[in-house]
């Protein structure tokens, strides 16, 4: 017998012709959800319409309102800052993007070998990603003391004389990278549940078929955790456009240490990023709307990324069947 497929009526989505149980569901419903539709409308979509208003207007705190039309968005391309946040921010995702995840995905192999201890090793490798952003920062920050940093006394020891981390600008975004792959827990656990999601029978097929451990982690383990590669890339492109905590405490140390407190983008402008800029326009200059340009800008730089990733996903992502 061939099964009857099941219509349902259309008037089951016309409100006008529900019935009062219905109705009554219908508006419990609501009142469950209607938290995040007020926390919806209040935080996002309305600071999202005002800003996008504001960014073709001259805006401050003290002053009305005043529409100047594409203003803004000009100043922005004549401004040098703009470029040299934007080239720092470039470099952040550029080569921060990468050593993460690449970084990542090694620690999770090694966490992923059973050996006694194995679950406090993860526990211990994961703990500095749930550390406050501001604590871990002042933490690296004494790490990284040119003078009794742990770092450079360690490669004093070897011989080597450390660089001045806080303070040159050659050496700031390194030792920005430094701390991001110190908290890249997140990442790491994430590949390590990818990894224990391959297919055993896969791996011992390759095993059996004479695979070294190089060729099952290169044919095998890699096309399967593509997926999780591809999540991980994204979400860490997107938190590297809007990198900021870390680079705006690194960048008050160093403006203490060069005598100038409370400087953005010390030492040199080398931690001026996009999201600091945004920031220092926004509340220290009160040019809301020349920063709320800047975070539409931001805005399709990122949605132009991603949606480039997800394009050209197909060539590198596996899905299982």
């Amino acid at each position: 017998m061939v099964p009857q497929m099941i219509h349902r009526p259309e008037c089951a989505y016309n409100p006008f012709t529900w019935s009062a149980r219905t109705r009554r569901n219908f508006r419990l419903g609501m009142l469950f959800i209607s938290p995040w539709l007020i926390g919806f409308f209040v935080f996002t979509l309305y600071p999202m319409l005002a800003s996008l208003i504001y960014s073709f207007s001259e805006y401050t705190f003290h002053q009305p309102l005043e529409w100047v039309g594409l203003e803004n968005y000009l100043a922005l391309f004549r401004d040098k800052y703009f470029w040299i946040a934007l080239g720092n921010t470039a470099y952040m995702v550029a080569l921060g993007v990468p050593l993460v995840l690449v970084f990542s995905f090694i620690c999770a192999v090694i966490l992923n070998i059973r050996v006694p201890g194995q679950s406090i090793y993860r526990v211990i490798y994961y703990i500095p990603s749930i550390v406050p952003t501001i604590a871990s920062t002042l933490l690296w920050v004494w790490i990284l003391n040119p003078q009794y940093g742990l770092l450079n006394t360690l490669l004093a020891a070897l011989g080597i004389t450390g660089p001045n981390w806080i303070q040159d600008p050659v050496w700031s975004k390194p030792a920005l990278l430094l701390m991001a792959l110190w908290s890249a827990g997140n990442v790491t656990m994430i590949y390590l549940s990818g990894l224990q999601d391959v297919p055993k029978q896969i791996l011992e097929a390759a095993d059996l078929d004479g695979a070294n451990w190089w060729q099952r982690l290169r044919h095998v383990i890699l096309p399967m955790v593509s997926p999780i590669t591809l999540y991980n890339l994204i979400t860490l492109t997107i938190a590297m456009f809007q990198y900021f905590a870390q680079a705006y405490v690194f960048a008050q140390i160093s403006g203490q240490g060069a005598g100038r407190a409370g400087a953005v983008g010390q030492p040199l402008n080398s931690t001026l990023f996009y999201s600091v800029y945004l920031y220092q326009n926004a509340f220290q200059f009160l040019k809301m709307g020349y920063a709320s340009a800047m975070a539409w800008i931001l805005f399709l730089v990122i949605l132009v990324f991603t949606l480039v990733l997800l394009k050209v996903s197909d060539r590198f992502t596996f899905y299982g069947e």
